[in-house]
């Protein structure tokens, strides 16, 4: 039998260790797609400027691959690492589509669509590319890229130089020296300072800031919105103005002036992006050039708005200066902290700024309507911990994207958010102080309290408490006799218990959904009555559970691959009863974790769940048999 002759393959790239940026987002493509915070893959498209030929796009977009390295790079399934592959290594992954009209809601669906394809990063180019035509004539190329090599301004920027190059103008070469990359540089000391930083910025903010002023306690999903206003542009650039701080910094200044305001919280955590692209030179960078910094917010009551914005600006140059950041093991760091605390730290708003001018798009684009929220929607996925805010100013256009989960705000004032932030910046355009209020705009929701480590929800630990074995029942209280390391009242567990059962057991029980259950917070003393006996109070600082070695199946393989990627000698010295990052394992570890994992024929963990606070008892607990797949044609079962 005649085969055809096998096509030359140029000698296999070296692969390159991925840079403590786009670390995260190679992590980040194992998580579950309705948990990721990133969307994945990125989509956006670029109107084809006559007389420009399908042709044209093709040749275009192939110079684009030759001069950018990320177009034709692939990541390494288990290791962070890159391959940088030649401009000739894969056809360029281009198709075309035939539309009866390229108008804008038609731009929009075909994009979405594009988007929905999934791409490979592991195999195939990080991108894909459709060409609309409309009667033959080509209006629109649709553009899609995975975040684990292109970040959103990367694909802005990628559009905006195709947009150039079908237009005749040259595009100016990239600069590749970047600010932030000069840390590398600095001595490891200052690196681990700044990380040490960054985990006692975390440490020390309330929990749980906006859930008690809003939202549904049943609240199980999240909704998303866009708010478009041409008057809010031309009041943030007053605002902007007077007070001498940039457009982005001035509505990061109105977020948390509304948060005091609905809250009465004058200290919390802003997640704020930061893009590496400080110069001209670099705007044009199509790669991961941005990081998530933590902010932290400190509001005096009282404060005009002015004394508002120039903090948040301190606070952000703060913030931009911390070093050197290594996402793996601060996530690690992280995990092993909310352990011990007892508290996920979660920071209330995370801040994104869509700042490049996008005029490769359709005119048509900027011409939405005022009024209230563009388009809202909730979705029965995993719901928001911190309200997500996306603004972009383009065209003379304020555009706010809000993505927040049903227990922080519910449909009606999710809507409401940006009008509020509308009205504020037009007041403060007007003159107006608009100091920050002292007390909240709402009291807090029934069955919350004010913990010295943030708000918990006492029905929500209570019935946490009620779903471990030994528990028949239980309450939870702040006691006022008892106070805490820092001063403040304690929460006290009260439990009625089945014989043998232990503080310890339930202490390790909340900890074990701390990552599961929103609102969540270990009491710090429990009062524990076994049937028969009186009752026993162990404070949690005490409660010193016995090291537990693996014991079932399950068990016996988890603690053999956690042995294997962390830092331990073998699976007898694995602790069931603490978390992955007490031994060593760090995210980028987690993908050959899996594959152990996957190859002993178990599945059941998440990538983000081994990232998280549960121990490894509680993670071995979820692990069940890989499902039997029935053989295709002349396929065989693995």
């Amino acid at each position: 039998m005649d085969h055809l002759p096998e096509r030359a393959t140029a000698p296999a790239p070296r692969g390159r260790p991925l840079d403590w940026v786009q670390q995260w987002h190679w992590y980040e493509r194992t998580i579950p797609a309705p948990r990721r915070v990133n969307p994945t893959p990125l989509a956006d498209h670029c109107h084809i400027p006559p007389p420009a030929t399908v042709a044209d796009v093709h040749a275009a977009l192939a110079a684009l691959t030759a001069r950018h390295e990320e177009l034709r790079t692939t990541v390494d399934p288990l290791r962070p690492v890159r391959y940088v592959h030649r401009a000739d290594w894969a056809p360029l992954p281009i198709d075309r589509l035939d539309v009866p009209l390229a108008d804008t809601a038609t731009l929009e669906a075909a994009t979405a669509a594009l988007a929905a394809l999934p791409i490979d990063p592991e195999r195939e180019p990080p991108w894909r590319a459709r060409v609309l035509l409309e009667s033959g004539t080509p209006r629109a190329v649709l553009l899609t890229a995975h975040h684990v090599v292109i970040d959103g301004w990367g694909l802005a920027a990628l559009l905006s130089q195709l947009h150039d190059l079908l237009r005749g103008k040259e595009v100016p070469a990239e600069s590749f020296v970047r600010p932030l990359d000069m840390t590398a540089a600095r001595p490891s000391e200052r690196a681990r300072a700044a990380e040490r930083e960054w985990l006692t910025r975390l440490a020390a903010n309330p929990a749980g800031v906006l859930a008690p002023f809003g939202g549904r306690a049943d609240g199980a999903g999240r909704h998303r919105l866009q708010h478009r206003s041409v008057e809010a542009y031309g009041d943030l650039d007053r605002v902007a103005r007077r007070h001498r701080v940039s457009p982005e910094t001035a509505v990061l200044a109105a977020l948390a002036h509304e948060v005091a305001t609905r809250t009465g919280e004058h200290r919390f955590l802003a997640s704020v992006v930061v893009a590496n692209r400080a110069r001209a030179a670099l705007r044009g960078s199509v790669g991961v050039r941005a990081l998530t910094v933590p902010v932290q917010i400190d509001l005096r009551p009282g404060a005009a708005f002015g004394e508002v914005a120039a903090s948040v600006a301190a606070a952000c140059a703060t913030a931009y200066r911390h070093g050197r950041y290594h996402p793996a093991r601060l996530v690690a760091a992280q995990a092993r902290m909310d352990r011990r605390r007892g508290v996920v730290a979660v920071p209330t708003i995370e801040y994104n700024c869509y700042s490049w001018p996008r005029g490769y798009l359709l005119p048509e684009q900027y011409t939405p309507p005022e009024g209230p929220a563009g388009w809202i929607r909730s979705a029965p996925d995993e719901p928001c911990d911190t309200l997500y805010a996306d603004l972009a100013l383009d065209a003379g256009v304020f555009t706010l994207d809000v993505t927040v989960g049903d227990q922080l705000l519910d449909a009606g004032q999710a809507a409401a958010l940006p009008v509020r932030l509308c009205a504020l910046l037009r007041a403060l355009a007007d003159g107006a102080d608009c100091p920050v209020p002292a007390r909240p705009l709402a009291p807090a929701a029934p069955g919350w309290w004010r913990a010295p480590r943030g708000w918990v929800r006492l029905p929500a630990v209570e019935e946490v408490l009620r779903g471990h074995p030994g528990v028949l029942e239980a309450t939870v209280a702040p006691d006022r006799g008892a106070r805490g390391p820092g001063g403040g009242r304690q929460l006290v567990a009260h439990a009625r218990t089945a014989p043998g059962t232990t503080a310890e057991d339930l202490h390790r029980h909340v900890l074990d959904h701390l990552g599961e259950v929103p609102d969540l917070m270990t009491p710090d003393r429990y009062v524990l009555t076994p049937e028969g006996e009186g009752p026993r109070t162990t404070d949690v600082g005490s409660a010193r559970a016995p090291s537990r070695p693996p014991a079932t199946a399950p068990e016996r393989a988890l603690a053999a691959a956690v042995a294997a990627v962390g830092s331990l000698h073998g699976p007898g010295v694995v602790d069931m009863g603490r978390c992955l990052a007490d031994h060593g394992v760090t995210l980028v570890a987690v993908p050959r974790l899996l594959a152990l994992l996957h190859h002993r024929g178990l599945t059941g963990i998440a990538s983000d769940e081994l990232a998280g606070t549960a121990s490894l008892g509680h993670l071995a607990a979820a692990l069940e048999p890989l499902p039997t797949r029935a053989p295709r044609g002349g396929d065989t079962p693995p």
